[in-house]
């Protein structure tokens, strides 16, 4: 059982950590050689330019104006400056909500905590039971801040039974203006913000075989038919994984062309070469730059087979299209009605924004991905039952006490000055933490596998999985696993129903597990985060082996993203650990307030400087990021109700009851009231934003710009040639229908609002 000492080695290791990142990372921010790894957000903005174009060569790679490292933490007070609709045009709305988590935590921690330290824990200092329970229990000075202090029966929790219900009422007010003020600021957004294609365009999916028309004359006809007055246009999905391999891999390969190219520049007396063995260790050694330069002739013979295969193989065409409307009314329409009355085809949902699209997953067909849901459940079960595995070995750092009973020849080494407080302050964080690196990726391939077809919707999937894992592996898996270890030969030589106790008096000893883990993944972690040393090496390995011109050096930039997927739920370990032990162990809740406060600014300044998000949502998250914290909340409450029925408190503890269906009742109450809003958008509202669109631009051409909104990005290229004579041909004038089918022959709907904005299948095209 760790104890003050041992927090005390831990937090000094941590801060000193922190410090050390935070100081690293002010004096290389200031470097110009740095510029575009600690501002490449700027760049892309076109708002900055290199420091490295002018003034004297040395003055080029490092900061020579003494007078800046004199202010070298003025970062902070900037990250905070910026006004949040300021930040919302900078950075987008999911930028600006997603710094609202950590404001959340500051709000409902930070009373929650005065309260606790006001009233808790003077009222568990100020007793004795773990002294007198001493033989049968292992303790530490913090346990005596912890419930686990008080006497059973002792009226005394009443103020832990009051205590729940103050949080509770707290926190869900808490949350309920959080609710409130981000479906607000989601619609004002949604109202503001400029045209985008996505507010016109629906993806349809599952589109039903017929043997006499392809795809794309069953959805044109489909739209024309039902929607007369409002379809525009539609795109089709085509399965081009395999192409986009192929483009992928040659753009590796002219990478590698590049660096030999650049290097035979520097020095002409001699080409390079390399092995054509793997990894270029093995194998003939021949000239490299030849080499790279057949292997890309190669490849772009087998892209343009591709894409003609693609073009003329009907097969090549999915289920499924992008349906663009006149209006955004009319896609609010579409996109959330039924169309047929067979509810399994013509599925229609919002189309993610373009650069949201998953475009690998379009191509999986709608029938099998019930399927993959049900084997990845299947896998994710048994990943985090097995993953219980380590989490036992983490714990037996954590409770050194039982390791030097149960291996006594251990107990030398482990008892060696300084080793202890290190072994029980400092590694079972960090070794948890390294245990948790690798899971986000193996979650994401998971999302990917079943079928998500956007960006955004992968990384909320993944998220929760995330959050499902840490709270039974990280949080309860610790206390189970580590009570148990702790209290082995107490459960084996005590009686079946007194096993039910012991676990409940060893929860609240767990606080100091965790604490650690906070300091190690919560201040450290953090400051790590602002350091961005990855980034940084791989900028500077691009720059110097890749790097030719100007336009080299922006893309070798790597300003990342927010990565909701894995930031969101470790942000919910802390709200589940503050509710779980604001009433048990108050002291965690200064560690989880140092967590947000430094967590905001870190995060505020990457955001303004450094993220460049993939896609926008107009926090779509929100709705999971209120359910996870309700759920943290419940979960406090239950366990401090088993807590209390082990103290023979039988007066309050049926108190306690009403706290989880109260609960559970305000979720249901802000679901109907402000979920709607991230889940559907008011037809309104779209009329409205329409209305003013037409009186503001009478003369838009909308189709000219949906047009090639949706052409996967393997072919745009190809694309734009073709777009203006394709949209030449298509205002001739208006013509019928054609079709194959009998029962559509002469349908009396122009063709003008009719045609795939792409001209990928021109053979096809001619034949309908």
């Amino acid at each position: 059982m760790a104890t003050l000492k041992d927090i005390e080695v831990a937090a000094a290791i941590n801060i000193l950590s922190a410090f050390a990142f935070l100081v690293a990372f002010a004096f290389l921010r200031l470097q110009p050689i740095n510029d575009r790894v600690y501002f490449p957000k700027w760049y892309l903005k076109g708002l900055r330019n290199s420091p490295l174009g002018s003034g004297a060569f040395v003055g080029k790679f490092i900061n020579l104006d003494f007078r800046s490292y004199v202010r070298f933490l003025n970062w902070m007070p900037a990250a905070l400056q910026m006004p949040e609709p300021e930040l919302i045009d900078h950075a987008g709305l999911d930028s600006a909500v997603y710094l609202r988590i950590y404001l959340v935590g500051l709000k409902i921690f930070v009373p929650i905590a005065f309260l606790a330290f006001a009233v808790m824990v003077p009222v568990n200092w100020t007793n004795g039971t773990l002294e007198l329970e001493h033989s049968t229990l292992v303790y530490s000075d913090i346990d005596k801040l912890s419930i686990s202090n008080i006497p059973k029966g002792s009226p005394r929790f009443w103020t832990h039974l009051v205590m729940a219900y103050a949080f509770t009422f707290w926190t869900c007010y808490v949350l309920k203006k959080e609710y409130e003020i981000v479906a607000s600021m989601r619609l004002h957004f949604l109202a503001s913000e400029q045209r985008r294609p996505d507010q016109f365009t629906v993806l349809v999916r599952n589109v039903p075989p017929d043997p006499d028309e392809s795809v794309n004359e069953l959805v044109e006809h489909f739209f024309l038919v039902n929607h007369p007055d409002h379809y525009l246009t539609y795109q089709v999905v085509y399965n081009a994984n395999k192409l986009s391999d192929l483009v992928k891999e040659q753009k590796k390969l002219r990478n590698w062309l590049d660096f030999y190219q650049l290097k035979y520049s520097r020095n002409q007396s001699r080409r390079p070469s390399t092995k054509t063995g793997f990894l270029g260790l093995c194998g003939e050694r021949v000239d490299a730059i030849d080499l790279y330069t057949s292997k890309i002739e190669g490849l772009s013979e087998a892209i343009t087979s591709e894409r003609d295969k693609i073009m003329n193989n009907p097969k090549s065409i999915m289920p499924a299209a992008f349906v663009s409307f006149k209006t955004r009314w009319a896609a609010a329409v579409c996109a959330q009605t039924q169309q047929s009355r067979n509810p399994t085809i013509w599925l229609t949902e919002w189309a993610p924004e373009p650069c949201d699209v998953y475009w690998d997953n379009l191509a999986i067909p709608y029938v099998s991905l019930t399927i993959r849901r049900l084997i990845v459940a299947v896998a994710f079960f048994f990943l985090t039952f097995f993953f219980m595995i380590p989490i036992a070995f983490v714990q037996s750092l954590a409770n050194i006490e039982g390791i030097e009973k149960a291996v006594p020849f251990l107990r030398p080494i482990i008892e060696l000055k300084g080793v202890k407080s290190l072994i029980q302050g400092f590694l079972p964080g960090i070794a948890l933490k390294i245990f948790l690196i690798f899971l986000p990726s193996i979650l994401m391939l998971m999302s990917k596998f079943e079928g998500f077809i956007s960006i955004s919707a992968l990384e909320r999937r993944s998220a929760t999985r995330y959050y499902i894992f840490q709270f039974i592996n990280v949080f309860l898996g610790s206390i189970i696993t580590g009570t148990a270890f702790q209290q082995l030969h107490n459960f084996m030589n005590q009686r079946a129903n007194d096993i039910p106790k012991t676990i409940g008096v060893s929860i609240p000893m767990k606080a100091t597990f965790f604490i650690t883990y906070i300091m190690v993944d919560g201040w450290a972690g953090i400051a790590g985060e602002i350091l961005m040393l990855k980034p940084l090496i791989i900028f500077h390995l691009k720059n110097f082996f890749l790097v030719k011109t100007e336009k080299d050096r922006e893309e070798a930039m790597d300003p990342g993203s927010l990565g909701f997927n894995t930031g969101e739920p470790q942000i919910q370990l802390y709200f589940l650990l503050g509710l779980v032990y604001a009433v048990v162990t108050p002291i965690l809740l200064p560690f989880i307030i140092v967590f947000f406060g430094l967590a905001y600014m870190v995060y505020r300044h990457q955001i303004i400087n450094v993220y460049n998000q993939e896609y926008e949502s107009a926090a779509a998250f929100w709705p999971d990021v209120h359910g996870r914290i309700i759920v943290a909340l419940i979960v406090s409450q239950l366990l401090l109700m088993g807590l209390l029925s082990t103290k023979e408190a039988a007066q309050s503890t049926p108190f306690l009851i009403a706290l989880p269906v109260l609960t559970i009742w305000f979720h249901m109450f802000c679901k109907g009231r402000y979920e709607p809003a991230f889940v559907r958008y008011p037809l309104q509202e779209a009329r409205m934003k329409d209305t003013l669109e037409r009186a503001r631009e009478p003369n838009l051409n909308l189709k000219g710009f949906l047009q090639n909104a949706y052409i996967h990005p393997v072919f745009k290229k190809a694309d734009d040639s073709e777009s203006d004579a394709a949209s030449e041909d298509s205002d001739q004038g208006p013509n019928l229908v054609p079709t194959k089918r009998q029962s559509q022959r002469g349908t009396p709907f122009p063709s003008k609002h009719s045609g795939s904005s792409s001209s990928l299948l021109p053979e096809a095209v001619q034949e309908h």
